[in-house]
């Protein structure tokens, strides 16, 4: 598995992605991915699976400090206190003493970062987690918080696809040495017909959907977390290192779309 290597510490460039993902689909789910060697688990609060989360990593034969784990903080639970009462809730759940990586799932406009890391710090020099970050934050918001951070903001999580590259936040994340987590790199399910991907995966052997994911890894910074409960799917996901797009190729792939990757994002939230 390759890593992506930020303020150096090294992150596996490919996750497992369990939102959406309960009960015993989650616990199988994650127990298949370790079992083919992903060793990048993302969660969080909200998605209500730390527990099954937890369960699948106690339960398997690899060892907790060779699995980076990342957890999410609601907005809610913002501010300092409830940072870390509910990190160590989320411990609790996960069966783990630490996790690697905790992120403020979305911006809490009530409450002022400076709060949040507060909090963040605190569990730091507690040893309760390796590493802080956020998640949903545009560039602007990045920058403020990076200004009014107390610990360093290892990476941000964002919505991130070949219809949606976030170009200026990727450039500043490259200039400030921070990780960006691509969540729906898949763009919701809508790449996995894509013409332009095929036409491009024949060249090499690959899927629509590993082409898309070696674009995003292709990135400086850039890691994915894509989720899948197949474990075909799980297997062909960690198998995207062994070819290399152009230049040329990267540039068909990204066509930035603010209309259709919205398209797709309610498609995916009505279920339609």
């Amino acid at each position: 598995m390759e890593h992506v290597t930020v303020q150096g510490v090294e992150v596996p460039a490919v996750g497992l992605g369990t939102w959406q993902l309960t009960g015993e689909e989650c616990y199988e789910t994650v127990s298949a991915a370790l079992e083919f060697g992903y060793r990048h688990v993302d969660t969080a609060q909200m998605y209500e699976n730390e527990e099954q989360v937890g369960r699948a990593l106690t339960d398997s034969d690899v060892d907790r400090e060779d699995v980076w784990i990342t957890t999410k903080v609601t907005p809610g639970n913002a501010r300092r206190d409830d940072v870390v009462e509910s990190t160590k809730e989320s411990l609790d759940r996960l069966g783990t003493d630490y996790v690697d990586l905790l992120l403020l799932h979305w911006p809490n406009p009530l409450v002022s970062f400076r709060d949040t890391a507060r909090g963040m710090a605190e569990l730091r020099d507690d040893g309760l987690i390796a590493h802080a970050g956020v998640s949903n934050f545009r560039r602007w918001r990045l920058r403020r918080a990076r200004e009014k951070s107390t610990v360093p903001i290892l990476a941000d999580q964002v919505r991130f696809h070949p219809f949606y590259p976030h170009g200026a936040l990727r450039e500043y994340c490259g200039k400030t040495d921070t990780m960006l987590t691509a969540y729906s790199p898949l763009a919701h399910g809508g790449l996995i017909d894509d013409p332009v991907l095929a036409e491009i995966g024949e060249r090499y052997d690959k899927t629509p959907v590993q082409v898309a994911l070696r674009w995003a890894t292709g990135f400086e910074n850039v890691a994915v977390v894509p989720k899948t409960t197949s474990r075909e799917h799980l297997r062909q996901n960690a198998e995207i290192f062994d070819f290399e797009l152009s230049d040329d190729e990267r540039d068909r792939i990204t066509r930035p779309s603010y209309l259709k990757s919205t398209g797709l994002f309610l498609r995916n939230e009505m279920g339609i």
